[in-house]
């Protein structure tokens, strides 16, 4: 790519040429990083290393907000930099530069709006305040990240201020060693750290070297985290702006002035379980060595859900186990070989594949396979025995959130994971002549992004259910081993 060709344009139009400011900026700007968190505070022009990257480093840049209307600033300064806005196709969205560069405004308002960019690579792709987004969102589109010039470098710039709620956690998650304090390994601003995906999951690689997973060889990607603050903008530092962001009420004080990642994450009103109950359980966790009391099952078939067995001894919570799996034999197979005999209630969501996995299940370890169906009605009662359950699904939420809180006479443990965090904190609920009402899944499931399929396993492994069995009747029908628990 001809960088003086571009720089020669903007001076021709009697810009200056955009120029890193020196501190974090400029430190953002050449971070060999794959995939780059840049920001954390208000002020610390994040947007503008965004747009001085797509004008003199790029050659295909695709710059998205949530919403279009929050790319007004943005279309702004670029017509600022470029000397007008007679390079600009509001229709297409797509600025189309004399020097060939193309910089296209994009948002997708909805889950689902992605699709509309599938097949259009960029080597730039930049995402304006991260936490908007949804995670589906963001890794479907970080998949058209390609260029055909072996001389043109891709990456991924995200610029984001702090998440307002636990949903925005898969960020938390994806920058863990950076933003995460319980990430066993933490790394420094501006380290790099490498990852590919295993399973689904994303895993940290001890360097840049190519792996071989499945068979096949892969190549990690590098991710950073560079914080910047209004103090390491020149052009703010001496302005009213700080004495702006200091007046903020907390948290939003810490969050805008300092980048404080966790200060300002509220929940809704009606949200069935505050955050601040699962966070309190997931304070201080470590695996425990009693053997498994319950088992939950949340089954898939493929696709973008997973297959996800939640373990649950005494109160305590094994690290959740995600499989990608095709078949209800397959799934029941699995859970055979994590039970190893051990005699306890097994819970399986009997909808779709579930039916399935059930009736392998019991063909094995009998009324020990419990089959849940949480579109069935309730007849339970919340614990003042005033509130009644519109169906088991909410029943299931409720009793959880009763379990997380203070009144409980028992004291979950649940593994740090910031998806599972997410996922217990998005469902709302309502109150209705039948009872307390929790959202469905498929709206849920438009707003996270996903569905809740590791916060479901959870639930069905609360389940306390009481198993009656005739071991002499098992055995003599040879379905297994048997082991009593102890």
């Amino acid at each position: 790519m001809d960088k003086l060709k571009i720089q020669g344009f903007l001076e021709k139009l009697g810009n200056p040429v955009w120029m890193p400011q020196p501190g974090p900026q400029l430190e953002a700007y050449r971070s060999p990083a794959d995939i780059l968190l840049f920001g954390g505070a208000a002020g610390g022009s994040k947007t503008d290393m965004e747009i001085g990257l797509s004008l003199t480093a790029h050659q295909r840049t695709l710059f998205m907000r949530r919403e279009y209307p929050q790319l007004q600033g943005v279309i702004d300064r670029v017509a600022e930099l470029v000397g007008g806005r007679q390079y600009y196709n509001a229709t297409d969205r797509v600025w189309r530069l004399p020097t060939g560069q193309i910089v296209e405004m994009g948002s997708c308002a909805n889950p689902g709006d992605e699709q509309r960019y599938q097949g259009r690579p960029h080597d730039l792709i930049c995402f304006d305040e991260l936490v908007h987004f949804e995670e589906s969102q963001f890794r479907f589109l970080i998949g058209w990240l390609r260029t055909t010039d072996p001389n043109q470098r891709c990456r991924i710039v995200c610029a984001s201020n702090p998440p307002t709620s636990a949903q925005a956690g898969w960020v938390t998650q994806f920058f863990a060693p950076w933003l995460d304090p319980a990430y066993p390994n933490p790394a420094k601003p501006g380290e790099l750290r490498w990852f590919t995906t295993i399973d689904g999951k994303d895993v940290e690689c001890p360097g840049p070297d190519r792996i071989e997973v499945d068979g096949q060889m892969v190549t990690p990607l590098s991710r950073t985290f560079i914080p910047a603050k209004v103090t390491d903008n020149v052009y703010l530092r001496d302005t009213n702006y700080v004495a702006t962001l200091q007046a903020l009420p907390e948290p939003l004080r810490s969050m805008m002035l300092n980048g404080d990642w966790h200060a300002g994450q509220t929940d809704d009103a009606l949200q069935v379980i505050p955050s601040d109950m699962v966070r309190l359980a997931m304070n201080e966790w470590e695996p425990s060595g009693n053997e498994i009391s319950s088992v939950g099952v949340d089954p898939s078939r493929g696709g973008t859900d997973q297959t996800v067995i939640a373990i649950r001894r005494g109160w305590v919570y094994d690290e959740l186990q995600e499989f990608d799996f095709t078949s209800g034999g397959q799934v029941a197979a699995k859970v055979l070989e994590i039970l190893d005999g051990a005699a306890v209630p097994v819970h399986v969501d009997v909808i779709g594949i579930g039916a399935s996995v059930y009736d392998h299940l019991e063909a094995y370890i009998g009324r020990y396979a419990i089959p849940v169906n949480v579109a069935r009605k309730s007849d339970q009662y919340d614990f003042t025995g005033h509130l009644g359950f519109f169906n088991q699904r909410s029943e299931l939420w409720w009793q959880f959130r009763e379990l997380l809180s203070e009144q409980s006479t028992v004291k979950v443990s649940l593994p740090q994971d910031q998806q599972l965090l997410a996922e217990l904190c998005s469902p709302h609920y309502d109150l209705t002549p039948s009872g307390i009402r929790v959202e469905a899944k498929d709206q849920i499931r438009r707003r996270l992004g996903r569905s809740t399929d590791r916060a479901d396993a959870v639930l069905l492994a609360a389940m306390r259910t009481s198993v009656v069995i005739d071991i002499n009747d098992y055995r003599r029908k040879g379905k297994g081993k048997f082991r009593s628990r102890k």
